[in-house]
């Protein structure tokens, strides 16, 4: 529902920002029947195509968030495009491509298939399912002013962009997802370590009908990268909105360019290596740099999304690592105003999600701009034509193992029960077995549905044959403890050995906690795991 004109208003949380992120943080209270108010400025979603690549674990988020399907139905993607990229050197038509980001290839480990739409469509839909739940109050066309928290909560001035009306909001926690230049963030007084690159960079949006006609070969992608040695490793991009006539484009630009003192038309002709018809319809600027909060949470107050980290548009991992931040966040701000939260839960929010963020930005972004300044330095096709295709032939070798090795992972949080030494980080290997900090891998039940389809809202203890009954241990630990507890029981053929433990605890963003055989001690495993 909307709220309008309302001087005071209260809800056990506010948002600040509604974009995708916070919508989606909205949806994953209200489902846990926490009431909030978002504060979001603009009244419509602004057309401008970015987050477009939706991968798989994010699916599954809008599997359980009710949207999923919406979802599906609003993108302008055939499913036959997947979420597929090429990589190209010196021109698009130029001789020398290869396929890029094969993320199909980690499919089997998640219950959802991924999908490709622009972001404003997947915020239209997330607005859509906002509108069903009557725990949400959203605030359109405000915008925050200020924020003030005590030990009681947290209050939040905000006014009407257009009436000029003010209103205070009031919750018991507040979190910031309103973007890179996070008001929320800045008044935490939360500091962030930066990495400029003092790199001008285009978004461009426009419409071409050639330009399908001139990517006819490249049959089933949608989104493409060019290679430019003269730009030391920073990427030239674009890709499709719609299987139309839209596209986007990012480039990295000289110095001073404005709309006016640059032709965009021919930099785009130069850079798919042939003419083709253009009209704009948005040219923008960005600056490309990497940005991580030193921490995620001050006292009642949390950050999520771009509040929280950004980076270059690189591989779609912006939109996606939002959307799990307010997975991760939501179950644990629930929990400590249900009461059933350990001392030490909420603060294990930032202690997953920052380093896990950090290690993209580190070992994937990052490392992917390093690793093509290297390669564009070293090898070069017009002084030795036959060094340069024997190393474009390895690395179009080693993408698929480059892909596979992005799995975040939660090693090194102080509530699962990962290896000694443990690091959480976003480099990892896809496997069925069932491991401490990991994203659960599907299964088939015996009765015919998929292991995700019978989990709990709250953990839930997946229970194949073991030798105590889990009842027993782990429903009297969950009594014990006050903390919500499904029990799943199943044979452990089937696949289901492949978890490689009797007795696996999942988490209610389906990480899982813990794993083995052995349940004496239930109340120590499941104690940790709310962050007693």
């Amino acid at each position: 529902m909307s709220v309008q004109q309302a001087q005071v208003v209260r809800a056990q949380v506010v948002i600040v920002g509604g974009g995708p992120v916070g919508m989606g943080l909205a949806i994953e209270l209200a489902q846990r029947n926490i009431t909030s108010i978002v504060v979001e400025r603009y009244p419509q979603p602004q057309p401008i195509p970015k987050g477009q690549n939706l991968t798989q674990r994010t699916m599954e988020h809008f599997w359980f968030w009710g949207v999923e399907e919406d979802i599906r139905k609003a993108s302008p993607i055939p499913a036959e495009f997947g979420i597929g990229g090429l990589t190209a050197y010196g021109t698009l038509l130029g001789p020398y491509s290869y396929d890029w980001y094969q993320r199909a290839l980690v499919r089997p480990y998640y219950f959802q298939a991924n999908e490709r739409l622009p972001q404003y469509a997947t915020e239209e839909a997330l607005r859509r399912r906002v509108a069903q739940l009557p725990q949400v109050s959203v605030l359109y066309g405000c915008t925050a002013e200020s924020i003030l928290q005590d030990d009681d909560g947290v209050t939040v001035d905000v006014v009407n962009r257009e009436t000029s009306a003010r209103h205070t909001v009031r919750g018991a926690f507040a979190v910031g997802s309103d973007g890179a230049r996070s008001l929320v963030r800045e008044q935490a007084g939360i500091t962030q370590t930066r990495d400029d690159h003092e790199t001008l960079m285009a978004l461009l949006v426009f419409r071409s009908n050639e330009l399908n006609t001139l990517l006819a070969r490249f049959k089933g992608r949608s989104f493409f990268n060019v290679l430019n040695p003269a730009l030391e490793g920073y990427w030239q991009f674009f890709g499709r909105v719609d299987t139309g006539s839209t596209w986007f484009f990012h480039s990295p630009l000289p110095a001073g360019t404005t709309r006016d003192n640059f032709d965009f038309h021919k930099h785009l002709e130069g850079i798919i290596g042939a003419p083709f018809d253009c009209e704009f319809l948005h040219i923008g600027f960005w600056e490309l740099r990497f940005a991580v909060a030193d921490s995620y949470r001050a006292g009642r107050i949390f950050i999520a999304g771009d509040a929280a980290h950004s980076h270059p548009p690189y591989g779609g991992y912006g939109i996606n690592t939002g959307f799990e931040d307010v997975r991760n966040l939501g179950w644990k701000l629930a929990a400590s105003l249900h009461g059933w939260a350990g001392a030490g839960l909420l603060d294990s929010y930032s202690l997953e999600r920052q380093p896990v963020f950090a290690s993209t930005a580190k070992d994937f972004i990052a490392n992917y701009i390093e690793e093509d300044r290297a390669f564009l330095a070293a090898h070069d096709p017009a002084k030795d034509k036959a060094a340069f295709e024997k190393a474009w032939a390895a690395r179009s070798a080693g993408v698929a193992s480059e892909i596979s090795g992005f799995e975040p992972n939660y090693e090194g949080s102080p509530i699962v029960f990962g290896p000694p030494g443990g690091v959480s980080s976003a480099v990892g290997d896809h496997t069925w077995e069932a491991r401490p900090g990991h994203h659960l891998a599907p299964q088939s039940l015996s009765w015919g549905i998929n292991v995700y389809e019978a989990l709990g809202e709250g953990f839930t203890l997946l229970a194949f044959e073991p030798e105590q009954e889990p009842e027993d241990t782990f429903g009297a630990a969950a009594d014990e403890l006050g903390a919500p507890l499904k029990v799943v029981e199943d044979t452990r053929e089937g696949g289901r050995e492949r978890y490689g433990a009797s007795l696996v605890l999942v988490r209610p963003d389906q990480y899982v906690a813990w794993a083995g055989d052995d349940a004496a001690q239930a109340r120590e495993v499941l104690a940790r795991a709310i962050g007693a």
